[in-house]
């Protein structure tokens, strides 16, 4: 349930088989690209659940539909930030047997979910430890008249001050040395290639600690399924670390 816009989201929770209401486990959030939904990702990765088992772990995966993960200021059901960020957490934290804190939560997600994981890290760092993008949007305004991104913020020409504040490459300045453990992966031949290459660069001027892969490939399925067994592997060392 979403109190902030009235109504109920639909998400995916893979639980490992051998689930013990005991335990803590800790949780990977898993956010879908444009046109997908809550199924999308375990069609990317089939083996979602057998990785569950494998590494002791909790996957969500919540239907973001087209919003960018943004909290939407033209859109009131729109408001997908909050959503994920604090609402969906306290539901799976209260639900499920978590390690209910920072140091046991991380997000990731693939083109517009990889602009998810990376705002909504970067912006709630008191909530996840640890953010990732694969093939993700870090910097939108290049893409003004895509993915309904105007639906969401207004158009660009309208309200360019908007488009400056809901990017994530503008985030970067909010975040202190070693608060938040990044990785970033994105292909060769992916459209965004530039745009996570003037990150990782702009990262690199301030400092920040973060983990950057680029492998050949384009914007595809195939290549997040694979990209994301690096993310989870460089999940676990954050949650083995911080115990």
């Amino acid at each position: 349930p979403s109190h902030k816009m009235n109504r109920s989201i639909p998400c995916v929770i893979i639980l490992p088989d051998n689930y013990d209401k005991k335990a803590a486990y800790p949780v990977i959030y898993l956010l879908h690209g444009y046109g997908g939904d809550q199924n999308s990702w375990i069609t990317i990765k089939p083996a979602l659940n057998d990785i569950a088992t494998r590494d002791s772990l909790i996957f969500v995966c919540p239907d973001g539909e087209s919003s960018w993960y943004w909290d939407s200021p033209t859109d009131p059901q729109s408001q997908f930030e909050t959503f994920v960020s604090q609402e969906l957490t306290t539901y799976i934290d209260k639900h499920y047997a978590t390690r209910d804190n920072r140091k046991g939560r991380a997000i990731t997600g693939f083109s517009m979910g990889g602009h998810g994981g990376l705002w909504l890290s970067m912006r709630h760092p008191d909530i996840f430890g640890a953010g990732g993008s694969i093939s993700g949007g870090g910097d939108i305004r290049p893409f003004p008249e895509n993915w309904k991104m105007k639906e969401q913020l207004g158009s660009y020409d309208e309200y360019p001050e908007r488009w400056n504040e809901y990017t994530v490459i503008n985030q970067l300045d909010s975040l202190s040395d070693k608060q938040l453990h990044i990785v970033i992966d994105c292909g060769y031949g992916d459209f965004f290639y530039k745009v996570n290459q003037q990150l990782h660069n702009e990262l690199l001027k301030r400092g920040i600690p973060h983990d950057y892969y680029n492998h050949p490939g384009r914007h595809t399925i195939e290549y997040c399924g694979n990209a994301i067994d690096y993310q989870i592997v460089f999940f676990n060392k954050y949650f083995d670390s911080s115990k």
